[in-house]
C-alpha cells in the first residue's frame, strides 16, 4: 500500500496532538499545484518562532539578505510557543495553506520531524545553501538538524555548557575556582553546604519536564553519553548514564546540589537573590536568560569557567538546547527562504551580532578568532572577556543525537530523575524503569 504525503502528515498529528487538531485533520484542503519557484525580485516571507528575539534579529537581517541574494525580501512574522510550531507547521500542511515560509524550530520540538520522511517532505535541504562555509561549521550542530545526510535546519547556537560561579562568594568562603574534577568539587560543596547551607549546583524536580531531563542530559553528553545514540536508539542504560545520575543524587543528598523547580522562575530568582545557589552548569545562554533577568543587581558579581570534567571521563563543556531555523518547501518562495536563511545566519558580521545581541554563540568555526569577540568585555561578570572561555571550549562540544519520540522519553524520564533524587529508586532502577517504559509507549 502507498502512504501519500497527506496521510504521512495526518499521521503526524495523531502521533502529536490530534485531541487539540481535529478540525485541522477533518478541513483537510486539496493540494493544489505549486506554483513555479520565484528565482528574483520582491519576496514577501511569513517567519514563524517562538522568541521575540529572533524577529529582530532576522528583520535587521533584510537588507544584509537583499545585498547578498537576487531578491529583495520583505518580513512578517508571526511568533508562537515553541511547543507549539511544529503542530501547527503539520497542521497547515494537512490543510493545504497558510504555510510559513520560515520557520524557528526549537530542538526538541525538531525532533518530532526525523519520524518518518517529515522533515524531507516539510523541509528544504540546506546542503547547496550552505556549501560554500560547509567544512567551516560546528560539526556538533548540524547533528541536531540533519537526516539521511542532508542538513533541514541551522542552529542558531554553539549553546556550550559553563560553570557559573559567584566570585564574590567563592573568594569570601574560600572555594578554589579551579578544581581538577566534578567530584573535588562535590566534596567541596559538601562541606560548604554543611557549614553555610549554600549550594554549589542544581537539579530541577518541577513540572517542567523537559527541564528536569535537561539538567541530567548536560552532564551525561559531558561524560560522553546521550539520551540517544546516532542511530536515535535510546542510550540510557549505560556506565556512563548511571555514573553521572548517581553523581547527582549524591549531590542532592550532601546538599551540593539545591532541587529547585525551574531554573527561571520565583524560587530560583529568591535563591540566587539570598545566595543560597551560588554556582551551577548551564549553557552560555543563560547570564541572558537566567541571571540578568533574576538578579540583575548582581552585575559584576558572577563570573564563568569550563566545567570540571569527571574523574572517568569526558570534556569540559557541555551543550543544552537550540533552535533550527528552516526554509520550508512547497512554496514558490523555497529558494528565496533558504537563501535569506544562509546570508541571515552565516555572513561573519551576523555570527557576531548574534552573539553581542542575543547572546548565542557563533556556528561557524573562524568566528571563534574573530577579535571583536575575544576582545569583547563582561560588564555582567565583572568584565571577564566571557567569550576566550568559549572559545577554548568549543572543539569540546559534544554532538546531540534526537529521536522522534523524545517527547515520550521526557515524560518517563523525568519522574525516573526526580524518583531519584528523592531517593524512591536507585540510579540503576530508574534508568532501567524509564528505559522500560519508553520502549513499551514508543514501541520500540
Amino acid at each position: 500500500m502507498t502512504i501519500s504525503r497527506r496521510d504521512l502528515l495526518r499521521s503526524a498529528l495523531v502521533l502529536g496532538s490530534a485531541a487539540a487538531l481535529g478540525p485541522a485533520l477533518g478541513g483537510c484542503a486539496t493540494s493544489s499545484v505549486a506554483a513555479p519557484s520565484v528565482r528574483s525580485g520582491d519576496v514577501d516571507l511569513l517567519f514563524w518562532t517562538h522568541d521575540q528575539g529572533y524577529i529582530d534579529f532576522f528583520s535587521g537581517a533584510v537588507g544584509l539578505a537583499d545585498r547578498a541574494t537576487s531578491y529583495r525580501y520583505a518580513l512578517r512574522s508571526l511568533q508562537i510557543a515553541a511547543d507549539d510550531l511544529v503542530t501547527k507547521l503539520i497542521a497547515q500542511a494537512v490543510a493545504g495553506r497558510g504555510m510559513p515560509d520560515v520557520a524557528g524550530l526549537e530542538i526538541g520540538n525538531f525532533a518530532r520531524l526525523l519520524r518518518g520522511d517529515l522533515a524531507p517532505e516539510l523541509l528544504e535541504p540546506l546542503d547547496d545553501a550552505v556549501a560554500d562555509v560547509r567544512d567551516d561549521l560546528i560539526e556538533a550542530r548540524l547533528a541536531p538538524f540533519s537526516r539521511d545526510g542532508h542538513l533541514y535546519a541551522l542552529d542558531s547556537d554553539v549553546p556550550m555548557a559553563v560553570y557559573y560561579r559567584r566570585d564574590d562568594l567563592f573568594t569570601e568562603l574560600g572555594i578554589p575556582t579551579e578544581v581538577e574534577s566534578w567530584e573535588e568539587l562535590a566534596r567541596i560543596g559538601a562541606k560548604v553546604h554543611d557549614q553555610t547551607g549554600r549550594s554549589l549546583g542544581t537539579v530541577v524536580t518541577g513540572t517542567d519536564l523537559g527541564q528536569v531531563v535537561q539538567q541530567f542530559w548536560i552532564p551525561l553528553l559531558q561524560r560522553g553519553g546521550g539520551l540517544f545514540d546516532a542511530d536515535g536508539e535510546l542510550s540510557i542504560e549505560t556506565p556512563e548514564a548511571e555514573e553521572v545520575l548517581r553523581f547527582l543524587v549524591d549531590g542532592v543528598q550532601s546538599g551540593f546540589l539545591s532541587t529547585v523547580s525551574d531554573v527561571y522562575g520565583p524560587a530560583m530568582q529568591a535563591a540566587l537573590k539570598q545566595g543560597k545557589i551560588i554556582g551551577l552548569s548551564m549553557p552560555s545562554w543563560y547570564e541572558s536568560y537566567g541571571l540578568k533577568p533574576n538578579v540583575p543587581e548582581q552585575a559584576g558579581a558572577w563570573r564563568i569557567g569550563a566545567l570540571p570534567p569527571f574523574e572517568g571521563g569526558g570534556g569540559r563543556t557541555s551543550v543544552g538546547g537550540g533552535t533550527g531555523f528552516a526554509a520550508v518547501t512547497g512554496s514558490p518562495h523555497t529558494a528565496a527562504s533558504a537563501d535569506f536563511v544562509a546570508s541571515a545566519y552565516l555572513d561573519p558580521d551576523q555570527q557576531v551580532r548574534r552573539f553581542t545581541d542575543l547572546g548565542y554563540l557563533p556556528t561557524r568555526r573562524s568566528a571563534y578568532q574573530d577579535q571583536r569577540l575575544l576582545t569583547l568585555e563582561d560588564e555582567y561578570l565583572g568584565g571577564q572577556r566571557a567569550f576566550e572561555v568559549f572559545a577554548d571550549l568549543v572543539d569540546e562540544a559534544p554532538a546531540v543525537y534526537l529521536s522522534p519520540d523524545i517527547q515520550i522519553l521526557n515524560t518517563v524520564l523525568a519522574g525516573a530523575l526526580v524518583d531519584a533524587y528523592r531517593g524512591r529508586s536507585t540510579p540503576a532502577q530508574a534508568l532501567t524503569e524509564a528505559a522500560e517504559t519508553f520502549r513499551s509507549q514508543a514501541d520500540r
